[in-house]
């Protein structure tokens, strides 16, 4: 094989590569399609010189170059992922930048604070933002905090448990989450209790999911499709549902 069109396929290995890892990894990489591609074809271009710099510009080293073009678009693409990662921010630096498109504040989980009763409906809408942020690019849910950033804390809500800690409002939570949004989406949220102010909160850590996560809102009633639009959490229609779907998993992941 000519050589330079064994470069050229490593060139394309590599934009080929990038897209399978834009593809996998989707917004973890927090990469667009087309930084994916130059990724991937920078990392093929250095494992390809590398190879030529040690053996030379010989035909017979071609399946070396384009096996060397792949390791390079590999090592390119988690360098990529590594530093792309934002870190994750701290309970009291989302109080202070208040809520966004990533971050949520509910006063309770439980508790109507008008009526002082439990309420299903406030209950719904944890699963419901937790849906809408697994659906889209993840994010955090503080529970305990009005919409102005001031700290409430759990007390309102750890009234309804039968042990008032946080314990039990964890298994409540977990269950909760399992009954509305399933077993592997409820997994997958990180629940940690953080102190501000001398009150404990309750926060959600949701990374975006591989897969559709659908609301089961109650016995007899459809799954329903939440996503995270702007600092808003807006359900959509089947129609909307179904495209929005296709765009962000594929055709694949909805078999």
């Amino acid at each position: 094989m000519n050589l330079s069109v064994a470069f050229l396929l490593a060139l394309i290995e590599g934009a080929v590569l990038g897209l399978v890892a834009r593809r996998l990894l989707g917004v973890r990489l927090r990469l667009g399609w087309a930084e994916a591609v130059l990724s991937g074809i920078f990392g093929a271009a250095i494992g390809a010189l590398l190879v030529s710099a040690v053996f030379g510009y010989t035909r017979e080293h071609w399946f070396a170059l384009v096996l060397a073009s792949a390791l390079g678009t590999v090592v390119v693409m988690i360098v990529v992922a590594y530093f792309t990662r934002q870190p994750q921010p701290t309970a009291a630096q989302m109080l202070t930048a208040g809520e966004s498109a990533r971050v949520e504040f509910k006063s309770t989980a439980r508790c109507n604070l008008h009526t002082g009763q439990r309420d299903d409906k406030i209950e719904l809408v944890v699963a419901k933002t937790v849906a809408a942020f697994a659906n889209a690019t993840g994010g955090d849910l503080l529970i305990g905090v009005d919409d102005a950033g001031s700290v409430l804390g759990l007390d309102e809500d750890l009234k309804f448990m039968k042990s008032p800690d946080l314990d039990r409002f964890e298994l409540w939570l977990r269950d909760h989450l399992t009954k509305t949004l399933g077993t592997a989406a409820s997994a997958s949220v990180h629940v940690t209790f953080p102190v501000e102010d001398g009150r404990a909160l309750c926060h959600l850590q949701v990374p975006p999911s591989s897969r559709p996560v659908f609301l089961l809102a109650g016995k007899g009633q459809p799954a329903q499709m939440w996503v995270r639009v702007g600092n808003s959490t807006r359900q959509l229609g089947i129609d909307e549902a179904l495209s929005y779907a296709a765009d962000r998993w594929g055709r694949r992941r909805l078999r």
